[in-house]
């Protein structure tokens, strides 16, 4: 079997591009509502997995390390594509493997990253049997017998894994199902009445001011009255009587 570079089966997720701006001017009947938190049975369930999966990724690397590959009896190509496939399950357990088992436990219900840490285990699956295959059939049974138990614990890790692939797919079924009906159900009801504005644009009228009688006036009318009996004596004074 040809040497697999297991480090690079498993490309990083793409990052979520930026969603548009919601419009907040009116509310959306059919707005996504916040995820809710992820229940407590199904991060026991993810934390069990993954425990039991560094325990044995621990162990594989150790037994990997320990092989005489160069002691088998068995010819150079043999040795060569076998030492080939333990430096590809090293590289992938020091590197690759650790940081797809982060990113499943930070997000335990993401079906991406569940099904990243799946391939990964199952190409690990497929290299690894073939190192188990080579040491049954040239290695010490000590080799062999390690190796066995190693394959036994990454078996169980990836059928434990694909079952819980299979309950996470039909959790995402049944919620689609859920928004399906409801948007189905939002579409058929009435639109809601538009909201009426009522719009004041008469201005309050303004008071209407008294005017104040002209002080000039009254002046003047009194000035005319009073320079009346001056004339009359003096025209007197003018014309005296005759004698």
């Amino acid at each position: 079997m040809a040497a697999i570079a297991l480090a690079g089966t498993a490309p990083a997720v793409a990052q979520d591009a930026t969603a548009p701006a919601a419009n907040t001017s009116a509310p959306n009947p059919i707005a996504p509502k916040p995820a809710a938190p992820v229940a407590y049975a199904s991060v026991s369930e993810l934390n069990g997995i993954l425990a039991q999966l560094k325990t044995t990724a621990a162990s594989m690397q150790t037994d990997v390390e320990r092989l005489r590959i160069e002691k088998w009896k068995t010819d150079g190509n043999t040795k060569r594509q076998t030492q080939a496939n333990c430096d590809s399950i090293r590289r992938n357990l020091q590197s690759a493997l650790p940081e797809i088992v982060s990113q499943a436990s930070a997000s335990p219900e993401d079906m991406a990253a569940s099904f990243k840490l799946y391939r990964n285990l199952d190409a690990l699956y497929d290299v690894f049997g073939s190192v188990v295959e080579s040491a049954g059939a040239f290695g010490s049974k000590d080799e062999f017998q390690s190796l066995t138990n190693d394959m036994t614990g990454l078996e169980n890790a990836r059928r434990a894994m694909g079952e819980r692939m299979q309950k996470l797919a039909g959790a995402k079924e049944d919620e689609i199902a859920r928004l399906r009906a409801q948007v189905k159900t939002l579409s058929a009801a009435p639109p809601p009445p538009p909201k009426k504005i009522i719009v004041d644009d008469t201005e309050p009228e303004k008071p209407v001011k008294k005017k104040k009688a002209s002080t000039t006036s009254t002046k003047s009318g009194t000035n005319k009255k009073s320079s009346a009996p001056a004339s009359s004596s003096q025209g007197a004074a003018q014309n005296p009587p005759s004698q």
